[in-house]
């Protein structure tokens, strides 16, 4: 993270700012990823009208950063007069999106509104493997050719890949073909459970030899992305640092108004339809517990030789029970960075992580630190 932009984030927990807001605009998409946590029916999405008051909304409350995503934003058709309302009100807009509908009419929008970067899911330079995850013959062909045009006109692009069980062997055909494409990459291993709690897109996730592969390839580590980055710590010490962005600095809005911690969070603190954003922000109780939550409050983890490492995803807890508790996902991560187990693996030994990080864990880590 630059110095320009650590200053902003401390600059916005002290004043309480949501420096930056992702709002899905659509669950709609034309794809149908194996791994989508998302529902795609259309279940009453807010209106042109209504998006652009909550854009003023949260210009009011002082948000800067905006992503738009869904589903795919494309599936909208005004998305285009919400992009430009948002450029009006001076958000500097990321956008993420398939780009399956991206033709030369929309690379040339985009370029002249000024996003400052787009996203594209990228699974596999092989289009069996990409197609297959998409469940859409020929996304892989038309994804690419909507960055080439994107990248033609100079927008910035950063390819997204998710790794899976599907696609585990293919991230370095990935990151090939970004440097082919002149384009940024970036490669996360995380699977997340769907919105409504249900966790068997989980077991979509890459094994746990295969994990430990990714983060001893220093070529891989490079682009692994974290979720999200905290906001700079306010205090020294790690069990009072604050977590991560969620409630801090960072919320997320659904296509019904709904406002979330995050978007990997999906505990419901108020629905911008019946309440001012900024009431919501400042007044949830759900928002303010979990800005109260410090590792030093956390009865596992708080104990754990990882605390001050950790990219514990307070969300991705919560989606396990408790969001004062381990995340499972991150454990694993955690112990495939270093060999050592974590207080929860010691703690639940017939753990949810993959059996055979159990096995090592309760066996032979020391044969991962070799």
């Amino acid at each position: 993270m630059s110095p320009l932009l650590q200053e902003m984030n401390r600059r916005a927990v002290e004043l309480g700012i949501p420096l930056g807001v992702q709002l899905d605009v659509t669950y709609r998409c034309n794809e149908r990823c194996v791994h989508c946590y998302l529902d795609h029916h259309d279940h009453g999405e807010m209106s042109t009208d209504e998006i652009r008051d909550v854009l003023d909304q949260l210009a009011d409350a002082g948000a800067f950063f905006l992503t738009l995503s869904g589903g795919e934003v494309l599936m909208r058709m005004d998305f285009f007069p919400i992009l430009e309302y948002a450029r009006a009100l001076m958000f500097c807009v990321k956008i993420k999106t398939n780009a399956f509908m991206i033709r030369a009419s929309e690379a040339d929008r985009i370029r002249d509104l000024g996003v400052q970067s787009v996203q594209v899911s990228i699974y596999s330079h092989r289009p069996e493997v990409h197609d297959g995850i998409t469940k859409l013959p020929g996304s892989l062909e038309r994804s690419l050719g909507g960055i080439r045009l994107l990248q033609a006109r100079g927008t910035k692009v950063i390819i997204a890949n998710v790794l899976m069980r599907q696609n585990y062997s293919d991230y370095a055909g990935v990151k090939a073909l970004a440097q082919e494409l002149g384009v940024d990459c970036t490669i996360d291993p995380t699977v997340t459970p769907h919105m409504n709690g249900d966790r068997s897109l989980v077991a979509l996730g890459i094994s746990g030899g295969d994990l430990r592969q990714v983060f001893r390839n220093p070529d891989v580590v490079a682009n692994v992305e974290e979720f999200c980055a905290p906001p700079s710590a306010v205090e020294d010490d790690a069990l009072d640092e604050l977590p991560c962005s969620a409630s801090h600095t960072f919320c997320y809005i659904s296509p019904y108004g709904d406002v979330f911690p995050c978007v990997q969070f999906p505990l419901p603190t108020g629905n911008v339809r019946r309440q001012r954003f900024i009431d919501i922000w400042r007044h949830s109780p759900e928002m303010n517990e979990v800005r109260s939550i410090r590792p030093r409050h956390l009865p596992v983890c708080s104990a754990c030789s990882h605390v001050g490492t950790c990219t514990r995803c307070p969300g991705l807890a919560y989606m396990e029970g408790n969001m004062r508790g381990p995340s499972s996902q991150d454990c694993e991560k955690s112990f495939v960075r270093t060999g050592i187990p974590s207080a929860n693996m010691f703690r639940n030994k017939s753990s949810r992580l993959h059996p055979s990080l159990v096995q090592i864990s309760l066996g032979s880590s020391a044969a991962l630190v070799s």
